[in-house]
C-alpha cells in the first residue's frame, strides 16, 4: 500500500490525488480594441518531499527541468513507468535532423511537441516533458495547454553537481530553486513541485500515473 506522507522528510512514497485544484481566471472586461488579459493560471502549490516512488493522477502534465548536466530526458527514461508518456524535445530534434533546414529545426520542434502534448492531454493521457534549461516562457506554454483542459500540472527540478552546471545556467537555476522552496511555483500554474538532488535522485525508482486505490 502506498501511503501519502509528502509533508514529512522521512516520506517514502507520495500520492498526487485526482482532484488537485485547477486555476481560475481573473479575466475582466477590457477596453475596446485592447487585447484580452491572459487567463490567470495561478494555483496553490504543494512542495513535496523526495520519495522512492511518486504517484500522479492519470492525465497529468509532469514537467521535469534541469541543467544540461542533469539530463532530464535520461532521468525520465529511467523512472517513468508509462511508456509513450515521455515527449522529449531532444528526440524530436533528432527526428527532424536532415529532414528540415537547420534554421527551422527549433521552430518545427516547438510546433510538433506542442501538438503532441495537446493531443495526449485532450485524450486524458499523461504527459512527461523533460526540458533542459530554465525558460519560464517555455514551461508556461505547456502549462497553459494543460490548464485549458483542466489537467493536473506538476514540476520536478533535477539538481546536478554545482561544478557541472554551466555558468550561463546558474542564475536561472538558483531563482527556480528559490521559488520552488518558497512554494511560489503555483504562480506558474503548478499544483505540486519537487526538488531532487544528491542521493534522492538515485533513491527515486519509479514515477507512475495511477488513480488512488479504492477503499473497499
Amino acid at each position: 500500500m502506498i501511503v501519502l506522507v509528502s509533508e514529512k522528510p522521512t516520506a517514502r512514497s507520495v500520492k498526487i490525488s485526482a482532484d488537485e485544484r485547477t486555476g481560475w481566471s481573473s479575466e475582466r472586461p477590457h477596453k475596446s480594441g485592447a487585447p484580452p488579459r491572459p487567463v490567470d493560471i495561478s494555483v496553490r502549490c504543494r512542495v513535496l518531499a523526495p520519495s522512492h516512488r511518486l504517484r500522479y493522477s492519470p492525465g497529468s502534465l509532469l514537467i521535469i527541468v534541469g541543467a544540461e548536466a542533469s539530463e532530464p530526458a535520461r532521468f525520465a527514461e529511467r523512472v517513468v513507468e508509462e511508456r509513450g508518456a515521455t515527449l522529449a524535445p531532444s528526440r524530436v530534434r533528432a527526428l527532424l535532423a536532415g529532414r528540415v533546414a537547420e534554421s527551422e529545426i527549433e521552430e518545427r520542434t516547438d510546433e510538433l511537441l506542442a501538438g503532441a502534448v495537446l493531443k495526449r492531454l485532450k485524450a486524458e493521457q499523461s504527459v512527461v516533458l523533460p526540458l533542459e534549461g530554465f525558460d519560464a516562457l517555455e514551461r508556461e506554454r505547456y502549462v497553459r495547454l494543460a490548464h485549458g483542459l483542466r489537467r493536473p500540472r506538476h514540476l520536478i527540478l533535477l539538481e546536478a553537481p554545482r561544478e557541472k552546471v554551466l555558468d550561463s545556467e546558474r542564475p536561472a537555476l538558483d531563482e527556480l530553486r528559490r521559488a520552488l522552496d518558497a512554494g511560489e511555483l503555483g504562480v506558474e500554474g503548478f499544483q505540486t513541485a519537487l526538488r531532487l538532488g544528491g542521493h534522492a535522485l538515485a533513491e527515486l525508482k519509479r514515477i507512475v500515473f495511477q488513480p488512488l486505490p479504492r477503499d473497499d
